[in-house]
């Protein structure tokens, strides 16, 4: 009898894995894209942007990564084998330089160059509520209390583009089990910072209620693949990609995936977030991604690799059904 292979959901063919000496030379790889440091990708972006194309700059001197670890100690972390497949990571140019973050701009190639004054250092976290042992830490102290590694995700945004990143940081099945829920918690609800003075996008959308909002299902949060995040490519998090923490629920669209966290609270009722808040019809709470499930003014059957243009077929729950499939069964 043959032997039958049953690969995960998110395994990607052998054939689009790139080889090891282009993926660790960034500018080789970009010049055999044909495009070079300041290069531009063709490509319709299926959302509220859909007339930007990719553009991918150079980051600016004054520096865009995470102050409040920027001496990368500790960096990179061992990777977790259950999440190291052998898919083509995407490169790390793109994944730094296309990022959604309002409170900076709402082009995503220009976030990067208005991150400059953003501080992040020292940053401090404040978790409790609904828990018997509530904290205030900072993010360095945070992380010297938890097992940090890395991990590869899927990352889907609900544009229609996407994104393989290797991130780093631990569960949040982790950090829960040192504040010890109390039995009436039922959601967790996150919020970033608010600061006008130090990031633009605040007064371009002064109608957004802000500061930004997001939440989670208790059993959502203790899902080994929830991830409390402080780096990425073996390298702390740079400022645009949500410095010096944030989420990464890898099943869901990455609006979940809030960023510069200030705030964790386990809270009774859903918490009100703020894509919700803004438009419920097209970014409701619980946003997992569903191929099947189009987004009122596309199509979420498809999805774009950002840094290479394909287009490739979406998968329910981004490939992670195994893991979170049973979180939504109707039994």
């Amino acid at each position: 009898m043959p032997n039958v292979i049953i690969r995960p959901g998110w395994f990607i063919p052998e054939k689009l894995v790139t080889p090891e000496n282009v993926y660790r030379n960034r500018r080789r790889f970009l010049r055999e894209m044909g495009l070079g440091t300041f290069g531009l990708v063709a490509g319709v972006v299926a959302g509220c942007s859909k007339h930007e194309t990719l553009a991918v700059e150079a980051a600016p001197s004054s520096g865009s990564t995470n102050a409040a670890a920027s001496s990368g100690k500790g960096y990179p972390y061992p990777r977790n084998p259950e999440f190291n497949p052998k898919v083509r990571i995407s490169d790390e140019e793109y994944a730094t330089g296309y990022n959604n973050f309002y409170e900076f701009s709402t082009t995503k190639t220009r976030v990067r160059q208005l991150v400059g004054k953003f501080v992040t250092s020292p940053w401090e976290i404040e978790i409790g509520g609904l828990v018997e042992k509530p904290m205030k830490v900072s993010v360095e102290q945070l992380v010297a209390m938890m097992p940090i590694e890395e991990r590869v995700y899927r990352f889907r945004c609900v544009e229609a583009w996407s994104m393989v990143v290797p991130w780093t940081g631990f569960p949040m099945s982790k950090l829960l089990e040192k504040i010890v829920p109390k039995p009436e918690a039922k959601f967790v609800k996150f919020t970033t910072f608010m600061r006008p003075d130090q990031a633009p996008g605040f007064a371009v959308l002064p109608e957004y209620p802000w500061p930004y909002t997001e939440g989670l299902r208790m059993d959502e949060a203790m899902n080994p693949l929830t991830l409390v995040t402080t780096g990425l490519y073996g390298k702390p998090l740079p400022k645009q990609n949500g410095a010096p923490i944030r989420m990464v629920v890898p099943w869901k669209y990455g609006y979940k995936s809030i960023k510069s966290i200030v705030k964790m609270e386990l809270v009774t009722q859903q918490p009100k977030t703020l894509w919700e808040s803004l438009a419920p019809d097209e970014y409701p709470f619980e946003s997992n991604v569903n191929p099947n499930v189009p987004h009122p003014r596309w199509s979420q059957a498809t999805e774009r690799v950002v840094d290479t243009g394909n287009r490739v077929n979406t998968q329910l729950y981004n490939g992670y059904g195994a893991y979170v499939a049973k979180l939504y069964s109707k039994a």
